[in-house]
C-alpha cells in the first residue's frame, strides 16, 4: 500500500502542509513513521479523508468555499457604481481593501454600504464574498 508523507499528503488535499500536520496532531488522519521516522498517511485513510474533507467544503447554507485564500472578512465602507464597472471598498480591521469589479456583480451579491463582506486575495485580485 502507498503511503504519503504530510506534505504529499497536502498538496492532494489542496491545504498547507502546517494544515495536514495539525489535522494529523489532532488526530483526524492516522500517521505512522517510516525507518527514517518521517510521518507518512497510509494511501486508504488518505483517499477516505479527502472524501470526508471534500464533503466537509461547504459553508453552512451549503454553498461552496472559495479556492482563494487570504481572507479579510470585513465591513463595506463605499460601493461606486459605473455604467459597467464598480468600486467596492471593504474595512478588515485596519486594512482597507478596494476591489474593482462588473457592477453585475455588486448588482448580484446585493453590495450595500455596512454589510458583512469577505474580501479575498489572490495573487493580485481581490474577490468579495457576501457574508
Amino acid at each position: 500500500m502507498q503511503s504519503y508523507t504530510i506534505g504529499q499528503a497536502a498538496r492532494l488535499l489542496g491545504v498547507s502542509p502546517d494544515t495536514a500536520r495539525r489535522w494529523a496532531d489532532a488526530g483526524r488522519v492516522a500517521t505512522h513513521r517510516d525507518e527514517a521516522g518521517r510521518r507518512l498517511i497510509n494511501g486508504r485513510d488518505l483517499a477516505a479523508f479527502s472524501v470526508e474533507v471534500g464533503q466537509g467544503a461547504h459553508t453552512e447554507d451549503g454553498e461552496p468555499y472559495t479556492s482563494a485564500r487570504n481572507a479579510f472578512p470585513g465591513i463595506v465602507t463605499a460601493v461606486t457604481l459605473g455604467d459597467v464597472a464598480a468600486q467596492v471598498e471593504i474595512q478588515a480591521g485596519p486594512h482597507r481593501l478596494v476591489s474593482l469589479l462588473t457592477r453585475e456583480a455588486v448588482e448580484e451579491l446585493g453590495l450595500e454600504i455596512g454589510m458583512q463582506a469577505t474580501a479575498r486575495v489572490k495573487s493580485t485580485s481581490v474577490h468579495i464574498d457576501r457574508a
